[in-house]
């Protein structure tokens, strides 16, 4: 309990201290001055309040709370510290010649234009959705495999304010892709358990000759993991927590394993466990693993799994591609594209949605097609013929879903 008041006494700060420097900027021409300030941060906090549970235990949020009252939250919370800093650096550059006030509010006004384009942008990324179709090579790889395809989509963030159009796309784009197999990584909620019920109105009906396949991702553990597991499953899915399946095409087998996720306490259900998820596994079986969280994937590949694809990252919803660098590399080893150790196979995928505010720039919502091929050596993951190495990213050679 110390701690979570110690959270809530840090956000204060950090949202007073930002709040002080624009009132400071604009208190003189608001009317009302300091206390149309105060009223307009208080205005602005309350909903986080409400989130955490101080205001008493929320009711699931409608669609309309979540678009005109968390989204714009999100978005301040975001932009009050560039706007503040903007309005500082404005009004220091000003001091000497006696204009610190207009030099920083028009350095203030400045910084918000940019950002209304830069938030404009990220909006319309949203919604560019693509399908990235890629080719991997293995040596090992059983010849009744040749050619599968698997097609992944993953953080979805499904709740009742999602697009349903952009649901509808990206479900006709996962049936055109003719999959063998279809995996779905994690995240398939937004923030509460009832959210699997536009999730099952959305996706209902996907199917494919292998299956359909689900792992929890750490919202589906913040949710409330029980009842996402259970509608995941009313939908035909088979969900994998920390276990590992045989599957048979063309005469050839392999296992298909799902992790638990990190979100889930030591000890639980759906806490990570790698030793357990391939206990069945045997030493000469071509294994493909499902990780919503990348961190899981050295000890995958420490015991052989051939190939494992991840999502969680989100590439930070902004990227720059051609840098291999996007804002979630600071916090991860691996926060983007594909990486190879020992023989070993990771895609990440960038998210088929978004979370908290529409916005990707750099990085644009993907359903993924990977087709398996057999090959004496293991080369990169090729796009269209092209390298793909994690390091660097290729310019996708990729197709827009229509709208």
């Amino acid at each position: 309990m110390r701690r979570f008041w110690r959270l809530i006494a840090v956000l204060f700060a950090w949202t007073a201290g930002w709040w002080l420097v624009i009132g400071a900027l604009l208190h003189s021409l608001l009317p009302g001055g300091w206390l149309t300030v105060l009223g307009s941060a208080t205005l602005c906090t309350a909903p986080i309040l409400a989130r955490i549970g101080i205001l008493g235990r929320e009711a699931y949020p409608s669609a309309l709370k979540r678009l005109w009252l968390y989204r714009p939250f999100w978005y301040i919370q975001l932009f009050i510290p560039f706007l503040s800093l903007a309005g500082l650096a404005g009004a220091l550059a000003g001091s000497p010649f006696g204009a610190s006030g207009p030099a920083g509010r028009s350095a203030l006004a400045l910084a918000a234009l940019i950002l209304a384009g830069l938030a404009l942008a990220g909006y319309v990324g949203t919604h560019r959705l693509v399908v990235r179709r890629l080719e991997a090579d293995f040596e090992d790889l059983p010849p009744g495999l040749e050619g599968m395809r698997i097609v992944q989509i993953s953080d979805l963030h499904v709740g009742p304010h999602t697009s349903r159009r952009h649901l509808r796309r990206i479900a006709a784009a996962v049936r055109d892709a003719q999959p063998d197999l279809i995996a779905i990584t994690g995240d398939q909620v937004d923030d509460y358990a009832r959210d699997i019920e536009p999730f099952a109105a959305a996706f209902d009906g996907l199917s494919a000759p292998l299956g359909v396949f689900a792992i929890p991702g750490n919202h589906d553990v913040y949710a409330g993991w029980a009842a996402v597991h259970q509608g995941l499953e009313a939908l035909g899915m088979t969900v994998l927590v920390n276990r590992a399946i045989p599957l048979e095409r063309n005469g050839s087998r392999f296992w298909l394993a799902g992790t638990g996720d990190p979100a889930g306490r030591g000890g639980s259900a759906v806490a990570p466990d790698i030793p357990q998820t391939l206990a069945a596994v045997p030493p000469d079986g071509f294994t493909i693993a499902l990780a919503h969280n990348p961190a899981l994937w050295p000890a995958l590949a420490q015991r052989g799994v051939e190939l494992t694809l991840s999502g969680h990252t989100h590439y930070g919803q902004l990227a720059i591609p051609r840098l291999g660098w996007s804002l979630a590399s600071p916090f991860l080893k691996h926060a983007m594209g594909a990486h190879r150790q020992d023989g070993s196979l990771l895609y990440i995928n960038p998210g088929t949605n978004y979370w908290g505010i529409p916005f990707r720039l750099g990085t644009r919502p993907e359903v993924t097609v990977l087709t398996l091929r057999r090959s004496k050596g293991a080369s990169p993951l090729r796009e269209k013929n092209r390298e793909w190495d994690g390091a660097r990213i290729p310019t996708p050679s990729t197709h827009t879903v229509p709208s």
